[in-house]
């Protein structure tokens, strides 16, 4: 039979076809089920009045409530606005039958799943059709509903508020007299728990969707009666309606926090009695816990708030430790088998582990430490084992977000932990070595430069206790953490017990121990680097061994580490020591590269990251493997997000999946979960091909295309931060392959217009990436490739792009502006304190990254195009004007410097109409008390100076006086003085240059003399040592001065130069020993002695060195 026919059928008189239509959808055979799923999208799409009316008959009169079911949920997806959305298509008779049943069955369904699947359908087709006014009975509906007596009706007329309130607030804002009067009755006067759940539901999302807090504050009364709900769900021993409720208040907690502020204490106080109660369940109890660390969280909408209330802080904290203190000294874990690593662990020990990091790094040390160092002298001076543990485990969980205090009080927590090094319990010790490689991270490098000399003996002696592997193998793996925040200097006395205890490791039988050895070697010798070559000959034997015999499945893993030590070790010791093994690990690695794996082999993404580091120690040695190398490395970059989408209240929940790499985020109404493995394996890929393209310049050239297409769709790849980093980090190195290429006559014949296509594929795709980023501080790395790919490809970029990407600039300007006033608006919150303070000056400075790559950039288009430029300079100054501004960040204020400087020296004449309006800024701020901006400023005026002619004349006097006071300052000489001194010395230097009619010269030029020679700024020193030259060449009367009085002064200078380091062009110096040559036969004998004599004695001899040979 034809679709047609089958049509006809399935929507003919006799209703049987279609419902075993329905139920075939519903099929478990995939065949039956797709072969429905076909005829049901034909009626959609040929016949979806019959379709849409056919469901709602059902509903009506089927008897078999799944079937009903099912065509509720049918008929709610295509009353979803999607690309399936059919209402528009559907007849005005169809329109007002659709609405007449839904109504109707709500009013007679008897089964409550199925009202719950019915409210669903019409808040779906509500949330599009009301805020047209397409539906005006449903609201009077509604309130018939609420105010009748059967409980049922008034649960549906809640569920279906409460999924409608965030599309039709404005809606029901006229009605909020009545909505309070009505939640208020209902929470406190109805009998029945699933009525006052619905209740709960629809005044939170109400709340929620109001955008007046004093509209919100209108529903503050209910908080009690809502509270209520709660409790008196846990006094009739109803947990699963308590949870519920516990789940909604949670998102208020979240979104709305304020709402609870004039309250805060009895809620927080009724959830920390849940917490303690130890008679109800434990998913009841982690709840309450949850809505109290929510509300610390609650950073950004109500800052401080929760650390006013210190008293429920240590209870919060006391709870969290004892959940802790449930975990079982299970035989398996003693066995240090892999797979066993949480053995003994349960939820409540999870659950506990994971909210003492939160609280931590939501309220910040000063609050936390005090609080834990009372509760733990407590649990450590206890006589059980857990105790110690919790303790341990507790203060490596807080350490992150107490860094900046406990970093304070180093010697107490080391001591601490050090201690419990010699407890009789493996679990304890373990616990300890667990917090010394977690404060290794969180409190280095401070940790690591004061207590090496306690805490590497004693990882070290940690090594040795062979009765416990699972120690071992966690001493091994501590040493990894230690070191990577270590200097050599720190590392390298320590490193033959430290590697021969490895050694030892390597050769064990379990292979958590091996694996945690090989992390520590490559970790070791990663901080080491050449200082490792010295155990080179004893280490690389045992780590070939590995990668070669360990085939079997369950050592997949170690085979893995070992690859990675291997590429480690290699790039530590450099290319002439590593070159022979080399050849044989490639050979290995080639072998495995062809071989089948499965696909959650961790070998793969280990295997990608070998290869780039065997390419960096190699260099351009490594290209004849680039064959072998690359079309996995790009199978993997190419690799599609295994995503899953699912209606967010769907039965089949992916959540339930035991998959540990399975990531989900619910969106609206959907419920997306993404495969993690494969992104992580993606990012590796996408990093490891910009490694390539970095480390092999012009030899990548053959590669190029292929890379070009895979990276630059990523830049908008909003699945996974690190994939979008490496594509952008990518580009300019892409481009610049291309053009070294080109320059070295390796591009196989192509010529200068491949640069330009591939710029012009680069950089619109950069520019439009960069305009939809969310991410600030991806957003300033965008701007900085963009900077990189501009001064690559240069000349090529045609106006229309230089116009894009000045269009972007002003948006990110914008932006930025915008999420500043935002913080300034957190900043005005009734509790914000100084640790808030804190959180907002380090979201500001991640702000300033951008803006400093908006003046790189700008200063890369202004050196590129010059006086063409200009036009779109006028077009920017509205939006950098305000950067001037006393009210702005001397950061903001120096980059608006900078780019007024390039615009002065880059345009010179073309920029002369600048000078009004921004010279009497530049004079300002010469005198700024930010050194950084006194620099950009006098060095802008020395610019001026130079390319201002008759323009800068009537500005000389003041610029003098500016200069003056910056050069006289006393504290000039300071570390943090000394660019903006030079930078003033350099400018006073052209004013004598290039202004000498203007100034009384016989005062400014022995001024300017008397600063040299200058050593801060090399860019500056050159310049000015390379003028004094000239002039004394010149014979100039002013620098030599009366009777050649100044000789001395200019001699020792030019001692001073040719003895320093890099501060004159090689030309320069030769010049110079030119002019001391000359002087030495012309100068009296007796004249020459007594100024060599007042020189330093290495001057001296450099000096007669110089001039004897």
């Amino acid at each position: 039979m034809d679709q047609q026919s089958q049509l006809a059928v399935i929507l003919g008189s006799d209703p049987v076809p279609f419902e075993t239509l329905i139920s075939h959808l519903m099929s478990s055979s995939n065949e039956q089920r797709s072969h429905a799923e076909a005829l049901f999208n034909v009626c959609k799409q040929s016949e979806p009045d019959a379709l849409c009316l056919r469901l709602a008959h059902l509903l009506q009169v089927c008897a078999q409530p799944d079937t009903r079911a099912m065509a509720a949920i049918l008929l709610r997806k295509l009353l979803t606005r999607d690309d399936s959305y059919i209402w528009p298509r559907l007849n005005v008779s169809t329109h007002s039958s659709i609405k007449s049943v839904l109504l109707n069955q709500i009013q007679v369904e008897t089964a409550q799943s199925l009202s719950k699947k019915l409210c669903d359908t019409v808040s779906e087709l509500a949330s599009s059709i009301l805020p047209e006014n397409g539906w005006p009975e449903l609201l009077p509906f509604m309130f018939q509903c609420v105010s009748s007596d059967s409980p049922r009706l008034q649960e549906s007329a809640f569920l279906i508020f409460a999924q409608l309130s965030q599309y039709i607030g404005d809606v029901l804002t006229p009605f909020i007299k009545d909505l309070h009067t009505v939640f208020l009755k209902c929470l406190s006067e109805n009998s029945n728990a699933d009525v006052k759940i619905a209740a709960l539901n629809a005044v939170i999302n109400f709340i929620q969707c109001l955008t007046s807090s004093s509209d919100r504050d209108r529903f503050q009364d209910l908080l009690p009666a809502m509270m209520k709900t709660l409790t008196e769900a846990l006094n009739n021993g109803n947990e699963a309606t308590a949870q519920e409720a516990l789940e909604l208040l949670i998102e208020l907690a979240e979104t709305e926090p304020r709402f609870l502020r004039r309250q805060i204490v009895d809620v927080v106080g009724s959830m920390l009695q849940i917490a303690e109660a130890e008679s109800l369940e434990e998913g009841t109890r982690h709840l309450a816990i949850e809505f109290v660390v929510t509300l610390a969280e609650a950073r950004e909408r109500a800052p401080g708030m929760m650390r006013k209330l210190p008293q429920f802080i240590s209870r919060l904290f006391a709870i969290l430790m004892r959940l802790l203190l449930d975990i079982e000294d299970d035989a398996a874990w003693h066995t240090a088998e892999v797979e066993d690593e949480d053995a003994g662990e349960t939820s409540n020990y999870a659950v506990g582990q994971e909210c003492l990091d939160r609280l931590a790094i939501s309220l910040g040390g000063n609050t936390i430490v005090p609080v834990a160092s009372e509760q733990f002298s407590t649990y450590l001076a206890a006589p059980e084992w857990q105790k110690h543990h919790a303790a341990l485990i507790a203060l490596a969980q807080i350490a992150e977000g107490c860094s900046k205090v406990m970093v304070k009080n180093l010697e107490q927590v080391v001591s601490m932990v050090l201690n419990s090094f010699n407890h009789s319990h493996p679990r304890v010790r373990w616990a300890a070595i667990n917090a010394i490689g977690q404060l290794s991270t969180d409190l280095g490098p401070d940790l690591q430069n004061q207590y090496h000399q306690r805490v590497l003996p004693a990882l070290a002696a940690a090594m040795d206790d062979f009765q416990n592997p699972r120690v071992q193998a966690h001493a091994a793996s501590a040493v990894l953490n230690f070191s990577e925040n270590c200097t050599p200097e720190i590392l390298t006395p320590y490193l033959d017990g430290i590697v021969s205890k490895l050694l030892v490791l390597l050769q064990n039988g379990k292979q958590m121990v091996q694996e945690g050895a090989l992390t520590a070697l490559a970790s070791v010798a990663d901080s080491s680097q050449e200082h490792f070559q010295k155990y080179y000959d004893a280490v690389m034997p045992y780590l070939k061994a590995l990668l070669v015999n360990a085939t079997d499945k369950s050592n997949r893993m170690l085979r893995a580490k070992s690859m990675e030590c291997i590429s480690i070790v290699g790039m530590a010791v450099g290319k002439e020591k590593f070159r022979d093994d080399a050849k044989q690990v490639m050979e290995v690695l080639m072998s495995l590269q062809v071989s089948q794996r499965e696909t959650d082999d961790p070998t793969t993404s280990y295997m990608l990251q070998a290869w780039a580091r065997l390419c960096k120690c190699l260099g351009q040695d490594f290209l004849p493997y680039m064959s072998v190398v690359m079309p996995p490395l790009l199978q993997s970059a190419q690799l599609k997000p295994d995503v899953t989408i699912t209606s967010a209240d769907s039965d089949n929940d992916i959540e339930d999946s035991d998959d540990e790499s399975m990531e989900t985020i619910t969106l609206g109404d959907k419920r997306i979960g993404i495969k993690t493995s494969v992104l992580e394996e993606k990012a590796t890929a996408c990093n490891m091909l910009c490694c390539y393209a970095d480390e092999l310049k012009e030899g990548f050239f053959p590669w190029i295309d292929q890379v070009a297409l895979t990276l630059v769709p990523l830049l908008k790849f909003y699945f996974h931060e690190e994939v979008r980093k490496a594509a952008v980090s990518a580009m300019p190195e892409l481009l610049r392959s291309a053009k070294l290429a080109m320059e070295k006559g390796m591009a196989q014949g192509r010529n200068e217009t491949y640069v330009k296509q591939l710029s012009d594929y680069i950089i619109p795709a950069l520019v439009e990436a960069l305009h939809k980023e969310p991410d600030t501080e991806i957003c300033a790395s965008m701007l900085d490739a963009l900077n990189e790919c501009v001064q690559i490809s240069g000349p090529l970029l045609d106006e229309s792009q230089v116009r894009s990407i000045v269009d972007e600039i002003k948006q990110v300007i914008t932006a930025s502006a915008s999420r500043k006033s935002e913080r300034a608006e957190r900043a005005k919150a009734e509790d914000f304190d100084a640790e808030e303070g804190e959180l907002i000056k380090e979201e500001n400075e991640q702000e300033e990254e951008v803006f400093d790559q908006v003046g790189e950039i700008l200063g890369t288009l202004i050196k590129t195009f010059k006086a063409s430029f200009l036009p779109f300079f006028d077009e920017l100054s509205s939006y950098l004007t305000p950067m001037w501004g006393k009210d702005k960040t001397p950061e903001e204020r120096r980059i608006a410097i900078c780019i007024f400087d390039d615009v002065a020296e880059q345009c010179r004449e073309a920029s002369l109409k600048y000078y009004d309006t921004y010279l009497p800024f530049i004079l300002e701020a010469c005198n700024d008390e930010n050194p950084d901006v006194r620099q950009a400023a006098v060095y802008g005026l020395g610019v001026c100076a130079e390319f201002g002619g008759p323009v800068f004349k009537p500005l000389v006097g003041e610029a003098l006086s500016r200069l003056n006071a910056v050069i006289q300052h006393p504290n000039a000489s300071q570390p943090e003085n000394v660019m903006a001194y030079d930078n003033a010395v350099s400018a006073l230097g052209k004013i004598c240059l290039f202004h000498r009619d203007s100034i009384d010269a016989t005062q400014v030029v022995p001024a300017w003399l008397n600063c040299l020679p200058i050593k801060g700024d090399l860019i500056e020193a050159k310049v000015v040592h390379e003028q004094l030259c000239s002039m004394v060449e010149r014979s100039d009367n002013e620098v030599l001065g009366p009777n050649h009085h100044f000789l001395p002064k200019i001699v020792s200078v030019f001692a001073e130069v040719l003895c320093g380091k890099d501060l004159a062009t090689e030309q320069t110096a030769s010049r110079m020993v030119n002019l001391l040559r000359q002087l030495q036969q012309t100068l009296p004998p007796a004249a020459l002695a007594s100024t060599l004599s007042s020189l330093q004695p290495q001057q001296q001899l450099a000096l007669q060195s110089i001039l004897s040979s």
